[in-house]
């Protein structure tokens, strides 16, 4: 399939020169002595939580200077060792996938656990490639399929919600995203700020700004201003403003900020997913807007959305992120999964 042809809509680059240059930045600064980790405690120079993320991303860039299929082969590597230190991660996608795969036999689970490894450090690989590759050497390996929902979207005057889920793919939905629509992504700030401050400044080479998962004016301001915003709520963040909607049949804590922020600010939402073709290169599939959401009924709302991110990873199952901990709220005191 011929890779689509970029070219950002103009209400996109008009809203770059205007806005991204003035933006409040969203980085965390050092102070003088080192960088603040928590009130009580700072990152010393000298310390492995300063120098261990600075050399990491170092590798990782020397890494993005590779052609795609030895960085390919190089992720597969990475998840294949990194698999063999991480007992634990690696017993919960194990469970994880006994529980969402109950057909498949032993065997044909644990090699798709290797695969999902594979996935992971094939993951990594797509941060380098999100984050330094040129335009010229990043569009030929990608396809985007449904743009043309877009502008029926924002047409509305109300912005958009991009609506999508944590797959090894999901570094690159913001820079695809990004140069389609005026979409600004959310994240989870990381506890270390010197990652922190990495993760955000290569992401805001890419787009307008980033919005921390917690500020909500902005996030509500943004749409209003009749962008988009996106992000992937189809983690297990505890009972707090979550219902329990089946995932793969099985009861999942699952936040319904979705659709409370679709009905706050009559936004449409879009559904969409960044994967990774194994024959290489990225597809990006944008689905239409969500007719009839939200309704009054919120489980209904929250099981329709859960119910499109399984489709994706029965799609794709190996790149779902099966190392979390998606079941580990139960509903009624039921036995506990991990």
């Amino acid at each position: 399939m011929a890779a689509t042809a970029f070219a950002a809509p103009a209400h996109v680059r008009q809203n770059r020169v205007i806005e991204h240059g003035t933006a409040p930045s969203a980085v965390p600064q050092p102070e003088a002595t080192g960088t603040t980790l928590t009130k009580k405690k700072t990152i010393k120079p000298y310390q492995p939580a300063a120098w261990g993320p600075r050399l990491g991303f170092g590798l990782l860039r020397l890494a993005s200077l590779l052609p795609y299929r030895p960085m390919m082969a190089l992720g597969r590597l990475l998840g294949r060792t990194v698999q063999r230190f991480v007992g634990r991660r690696e017993r919960i996608a194990g469970i994880n996938l006994e529980l969402c795969f109950p057909d498949l036999s032993e065997r044909e689970r644990e090699t798709l656990l290797r695969h999902h490894f594979e996935a992971l450090g094939m993951g990594v690989m797509t941060f380098a490639i999100a984050w330094w590759w040129p335009d010229r050497r990043l569009d030929p390996l990608v396809r985007i399929h449904g743009q043309e929902h877009l502008e029926a979207a924002f047409a509305d005057g109300k912005g958009v919600i991009f609506f999508t889920g944590h797959f090894t793919a999901l570094e690159m939905s913001g820079r695809l995203l990004s140069r389609i629509a005026p979409a600004l992504p959310m994240y989870r700030p990381n506890e270390n700020p010197i990652i922190d401050r990495i993760i955000v400044k290569n992401r805001e080479n890419h787009v307008e700004r980033t919005i921390p998962r917690d500020d909500v004016r902005l996030m509500i301001r943004t749409l209003r201003a009749n962008k988009g915003v996106w992000f992937a709520p189809d983690q297990n963040y505890g009972l707090k403003h979550s219902v329990f909607a089946d995932f793969f049949g099985i009861p999942a804590a699952t936040n319904t900020s979705t659709s409370r922020f679709a009905g706050l600010t009559g936004s449409r939402v879009i559904p969409f997913v960044v994967l990774a073709d194994p024959e290489g290169g990225y597809d990006m599939y944008i689905e239409a807007p969500l007719d009839d959401f939200p309704t009054d009924d919120t489980q209904r709302d929250t099981q329709r959305l859960n119910d499109l991110i399984e489709g994706w990873a029965r799609k794709a199952p190996a790149q779902y992120n099966w190392v979390h901990r998606r079941f580990k709220d139960r509903p009624d005191n039921a036995k506990r999964f991990y």
